[in-house]
């Protein structure tokens, strides 16, 4: 929790200007709102840092998760009896991306960014082939209950976020997260203690394919069908790790301080709606937030280590 406390400050203080700004935003109603639609980046994140974290990157998750969204509303068409069904399939389909990936990244010896990049591709492109640049079908209202519906006053989105939540920081805590921080800080000597880095990495590559099929999940629930509801959400899941303060050559890190950091951005974002900024520039604000978190994470580490890596 305590390498989480930077950014958790950073938050506070962003909740306090928007509060100021609109006054009920503190109240639960528009809270869970926010939480709501903060959700599916942070369940994003959550998973990048899997990744990020054993020494990795991910790059094709933006595009999985359209992928999974028009998936469904062709299988779909609208009709509600084959629901279960096609969730169960996204949520094997989204796992099954990042097995490819990771065999591709740790067995062919291709780099992440590399392999990640061409499924980005890949995808991108069977979706515009299947699809036309206009996705067809629809989404019942059933398949939307996660996304846009509520148990009581408490959106399901936010009951799924916690449970993801707690099931990453539970990981974490295990022997699993041992191994896959020893794997990014050091892969040669976590083999030679025993870690199978390959295994390890591919799991990691798996956890980040499962929470973009949950994050499509709801964002179908919540935002419809769109050839580009997941574009760019792989820049933003990299941006909110960093700007958690996770390495990006990975061994370092919290998942609290990451998804925190997705809370962080959507903050940042709905401030600067607030003060009628363009959302054009939210690439922007992604980039220098990544080059700054980078550069202050370079200056912090041991001169060492700062020389190795370079």
């Amino acid at each position: 929790m305590r390498r989480a406390l930077p950014i958790l400050v950073v938050l506070a203080g962003l909740l306090a200007v928007i509060a100021a700004a609109q006054p009920n935003f503190l109240e639960p109603a528009a809270l869970l709102a926010f939480v709501k639609r903060a959700a599916p980046l942070v369940i994003l994140a959550a998973g990048q840092y899997f990744v990020i974290v054993s020494g990795e990157y991910d790059l094709s998750v933006g595009s999985l998760v359209t992928a999974e969204v028009v998936v469904a509303a062709r299988l779909l068409d609208g009709s509600a009896e084959a629901t279960w069904s096609v969730l169960a399939l996204l949520v094997v389909l989204g796992p099954l991306v990042g097995l490819v990936n990771g065999v591709v990244t740790t067995l062919l010896r291709v780099p992440s960014f590399i392999s990640t990049l061409g499924m980005l591709l890949i995808l991108s492109g069977a979706i515009f082939l299947w699809t036309g640049g206009a996705p067809r079908g629809a989404l019942p209202p059933q398949f939307r209950e996660p996304g846009r519906g509520s148990l009581g006053p408490v959106p399901w989105s936010v009951l799924v976020l916690v449970a993801v939540a707690a099931g990453a920081i539970c990981a974490m805590r295990a022997g699993f997260g041992h191994t896959l921080i020893a794997a990014g800080d050091n892969d040669r000597a976590a083999a030679l203690s025993g870690v199978r880095v390959a295994r390890v990495r591919t799991v990691a590559f798996m956890v980040s394919g499962l929470s973009a099929a949950v994050a499509a999940i709801l964002l179908g629930g919540f935002a419809g069908v769109s050839a580009q509801v997941g574009q760019g959400l792989e820049f933003q899941a990299i941006t909110a790790v960093v700007l958690g303060g996770v390495a990006l050559g990975g061994g370092r890190g919290s998942v609290v301080a990451a998804m925190a950091g997705a809370f962080t951005l959507e903050a940042l974002f709905t401030l600067l709606n607030l003060y009628g900024v363009s959302g054009a520039l939210e690439p922007a604000v992604q980039g220098v937030i990544i080059i700054a978190a980078v550069a202050l994470g370079g200056m912090s580490l041991p001169r060492g280590r700062a020389a190795a890596a370079s």
